[in-house]
């Protein structure tokens, strides 16, 4: 008897004394763990997170959280949500969460010349048609509604970075800063008048001055940018590049884009675009080389080598009938090829660049017969992290690691064309589309969310576009 109130007197103190002590520590640890979990701005939640990272990791229910303009964490959601707190949840069950879009080369106030003329060659569509309408019409307002036509476009397709050649470019870039979006810009450099600057050295003082005003941009990439080896001279070509260089900048350029561009600098130079412009000391780790059509063996070791990014163009091309780019070839060798749009007016009409990753993987089968060639994996790394390779960006963009820019987007997959869904990059290449693009975010900022876009007032640059329409038809005249 005595032992079995001892031991109901030992019972009555744990249940006094010891269990509210654990209880008590058990609560302040749990709390302890709440309050230690970090206060992020915004977290992507759920969703399959193709990641783009070296491991090509594709997380099924992860989720992306982010601090200020960076990426600080990417894993699966119960992980994250341990670990971090935030602002603003956005769900993205349901979705694809990817980096954004790469437009590796583009004109974007050309939006407004959308059309103006299609179905000539090249030299032929440039030097009757979009000289003439440019030396008429572009002016720097020209340039601004054309730019954020442009921009409101490529976010609702999921492009949060993209490359430009134009005029005014200090205006593009204003008006690419204002609607959030990346770019690398450039302005054009040429050895005959321009819209904006009507001599070559005005040029190269224009874009020193722009070089200047944007250095050190979170957002904005200030480069040079001469046309291309037929429209300037072996010194404008030099003064371009030794410009660029003085202030570590990008160099946009055109190369190896027609047959005629090669026939023609194997009579005047006595060899390829590529072998020329490498033998004048242009080509360098800071050159984006658009199209790289008509690139022999040689061409490709010495862009490797040099380590110049190249940007493949499908809808241009073919569009153009300017011939087939040997991608296969390219990447074997070590180069760097991202996807654009170029256009967007008589080159290609449109900003998607879902579409380029559909024409690039089929154009390349059909040219070698051979359904194996240019995967869908392929395309969907040169619209990303190959994308932001050939920019000489990929410390930045292109995949969802931390420490990287947050520029991410979420993709729906409720729409017809989008179930059902066996392998996720096959899906992306071939069956969805840009308009399935719901939620685009840029440097930590939500410009789009669930299709509604925030930085751009569309209404207004839908109705100007119209004006500058019947405009440039009546001075066509």
């Amino acid at each position: 008897m005595e032992n079995r109130n001892r031991m109901h007197s030992l019972h009555s103190w744990l249940a006094v004394v010891l269990v509210p002590a654990f209880y008590f520590l058990f609560t302040t640890r749990l709390q302890a763990q709440i309050v230690k979990r970090e206060t992020v701005d915004v977290l992507v939640s759920g969703g399959t997170v193709v990641t783009m990272n070296a491991e090509r990791r594709i997380i099924e229910d992860g989720a992306v959280a982010v601090k200020g303009d960076a990426i600080v964490a990417v894993g699966p959601r119960a992980s994250i949500a341990a670990r971090y707190a935030a602002a603003q949840t956005i769900n993205a069950g349901g979705r694809l969460v990817l980096p954004g879009f790469i437009n590796g080369h583009t004109h974007v106030p050309m939006t407004l010349l959308r059309g103006l003329r299609d179905d000539v060659t090249l030299d032929e569509w440039l030097r009757k048609y979009i000289f003439p309408a440019e030396a008429k019409n572009v002016t720097e307002e020209f340039v601004r509604w054309g730019t954020r036509l442009a921009v409101a476009e490529q976010i609702r397709g999921g492009v949060t970075t993209f490359a430009d050649m134009y005029y005014f470019e200090d205006a593009i870039a204003e008006e690419t800063k204002a609607a959030g979006m990346r770019g690398v810009l450039g302005e054009t450099i040429l050895d005959f008048p321009a819209p904006d600057n009507k001599s070559n050295a005005a040029m190269l003082e224009y874009s020193e001055k722009f070089l200047k005003r944007w250095q050190g941009d979170p957002l904005i990439h200030a480069a040079v940018a001469p046309h291309s080896i037929y429209t300037c001279s072996q010194k404008t070509l030099q003064d371009s590049a030794a410009l660029a260089r003085k202030y570590s900048a990008p160099i946009l350029i055109h190369v190896a884009e027609m047959k005629k561009e090669l026939d023609d600098s194997r009579a005047q130079n006595g060899t390829t675009p590529v072998q020329y412009l490498d033998r004048i000391g242009v080509l360098g780790p800071d050159i984006v080389a658009a199209h790289c059509i008509f690139v022999d063996e040689t061409d490709r070791k010495i862009l490797a080598q040099r380590q110049v990014g190249c940007v493949h163009n499908p809808s241009s091309n073919m569009m153009l009938a300017s011939g087939v780019a040997p991608v296969i070839e390219e990447r074997a060798a070590g180069v760097a090829v991202g996807l654009g749009t170029d256009g967007p007016a008589g080159s290609n009409n449109d900003l998607d660049l879902m579409e380029e990753m559909d024409l690039a993987a089929k154009l390349q089968k059909i040219t070698k017969m051979d359904p194996r060639a240019l995967g869908a994996k392929a395309v969907v790394e040169m619209a990303t992290i190959e994308g932001a390779r050939a920019l000489h960006m990929e410390r930045e963009i292109g995949s969802l690691e931390a420490g990287k820019k947050a520029d991410l987007i979420l993709i729906g997959l409720d729409a017809p064309n989008a179930v059902p869904m066996y392998d996720v990059y096959a899906q992306l290449a071939y069956a969805l589309k840009g308009s399935d693009v719901e939620t685009v975010i840029i440097g930590g900022r939500v410009v789009m969310r669930d299709k509604k876009l925030f930085t751009v007032d569309e209404p207004a640059v839908i109705a100007k576009a119209r004006e500058f329409k019947n405009k440039i038809e009546a001075s066509l005249k």
